[in-house]
């Protein structure tokens, strides 16, 4: 059986390939450690992916190339955008809220009204 998670090309076929191009023709993201950035690719979803020895994960969103966060506790995924507009902080627990509060103060990302309200 084939593990989910490769960083070998071989197992990539053209369709991950061209997207590998995309990611290193996109530039890193601000907030992205640029220490030990690999191209990897998850065979049950078929997204191709940086990932870095800070175990971050850079993906396309469009034609940008931003950071695809997990909350640390709860382990809600997705662009911090997408994020903060899925959940509301009462819907999540203290410590995912401060960790996208953080990454959006760090990224720039303003905050949506019901995030405004919290640190108004």
């Amino acid at each position: 059986m084939q593990d989910a998670y490769t960083e070998n090309l071989a197992d990539f076929g053209s369709r991950e390939r061209a997207m590998a191009a995309e990611l290193l023709a996109a530039p890193l993201p601000e907030c992205f450690s640029d220490d030990g950035v690999k191209i990897a690719m998850n065979h049950n979803s078929g997204f191709v992916f940086l990932v870095n020895a800070d175990y971050q994960c850079a993906m396309m969103n469009g034609d940008t190339l931003e950071i695809f966060h997990s909350t640390p506790y709860d382990g809600h995924e997705g662009f911090l955008t997408d994020l903060l507009e899925e959940y509301k902080p009462e819907d999540l627990h203290h410590e995912d809220v401060e960790y996208l509060r953080y990454n959006a103060s760090a990224e720039g990302v303003d905050l949506p009204k019901a995030w405004q309200e919290l640190v108004d």
